[in-house]
């Protein structure tokens, strides 16, 4: 099957090689452009990228699709019999999901109809969701709407899940259907299934600002937010007038203490919220570097007693 492929994070590298493996004719790769990171600020290509040609595929990093005429032409003249999405970071527009014969394939870490939308792991995580899954979809002009191709297994989730970590995965069980999925809707053995949108619940993006920690929610919630907003936007509060990082956390069995309020117990650091004491394990204070909480307890003692926020 001749395929164009869209993707940018290492998850969808990981996608595009099990496509090549399965023996696809990758006709053309879309991934974002390149983009400045680090104390250099060196530009550096996506991972789909640089997969991409190492692989001697031939790479486009529009900025932008809709409105593009020339990328619709670039795109029409793959000739390719469908297109597949995996986390390429833009929406693609309509005059786009037309072009491939056989349509656009997408992966979504979800259970759809369940978590559409842009944050479905981390608001399975902050649901405390014990199962979940990967959807193999074909898009349409709705969002995460279009009809299901083959979806995995529940998937047990444990409650140490990050959020990092399980998008990581569920992508990879998706890769693993990918290929199989493919040649079922090229042979006829598969038929898309419309979804039930009584069903559907919505996720939104993220912001900043949805990381920093409000103390008067509970324990558990919050280390779910720690756990779900790995690695961005991370969670957060402030002391002292500085912002300090929460990195890792437990729940903890001592008794709570005021809302936000640090006590140390034999060298661990308790925080009060509004139901239990939450265990700060790891944090970084604003111009420092991320340490263990015995660590920051040695070197920052007058936290004992302070109130977090």
């Amino acid at each position: 099957m001749r395929i164009t492929f869209f993707g940018s994070p290492q998850e969808a590298a990981d996608a595009l090689s099990s496509l090549i493996t399965a023996g696809h004719e990758v006709a053309a790769v879309y991934s974002q452009p390149d983009r400045r990171a680090g104390r250099g600020r060196t530009k550096s290509p996506t991972p789909v990228s640089a997969f991409a040609k190492k692989h001697g595929l031939p790479v486009r990093t529009p900025r932008g699709l809709r409105n593009n005429p020339e990328e619709l032409t670039q795109l029409a003249e793959t000739k390719s019999d469908v297109f597949v999405v995996v986390a390429y970071g833009r929406i693609l527009p309509p005059e786009v999901l037309r072009i491939a014969p056989m349509g656009v394939v997408n992966i979504h870490p979800s259970l759809l109809p369940l978590y559409r939308g842009p944050s479905p792991v981390v608001t399975a995580i902050l649901d405390g969701q014990r199962q979940t899954g990967v959807t193999v979809m074909l898009l349409d002009e709705g969002m995460d709407t279009g009809p299901i191709l083959k979806q995995s297994p529940k998937i047990d989730l444990d409650g140490t899940e990050r959020g990092a970590d399980l998008q990581d995965h569920l992508f990879k069980e998706g890769a693993l259907l990918l290929p199989g999925v493919l040649g079922g809707l090229q042979d006829g053995s598969i038929t898309p299934t419309p979804q039930d949108d009584s069903l559907a619940t919505i996720t939104g993006l993220l912001e900043r600002s949805d990381g920093e920690i409000d103390w008067s929610s509970s324990a558990v919630q919050i280390d779910r937010m720690v756990r779900a907003y790995d690695p961005w936007p991370g969670t957060f509060t402030s002391w002292n007038g500085k912002a300090l990082k929460v990195l890792d956390v437990a729940v903890s069995p001592e008794p709570a203490s005021a809302v936000g309020q640090v006590t140390v117990v034999e060298g661990r650091l308790l925080v009060g919220t509004s139901s239990g004491a939450l265990e700060i394990t790891r944090l970084q204070l604003e111009g420092r570097q991320a340490v263990a909480a015995d660590d920051f307890l040695r070197g920052q003692p007058e936290i004992n007693s302070a109130t977090l926020g």
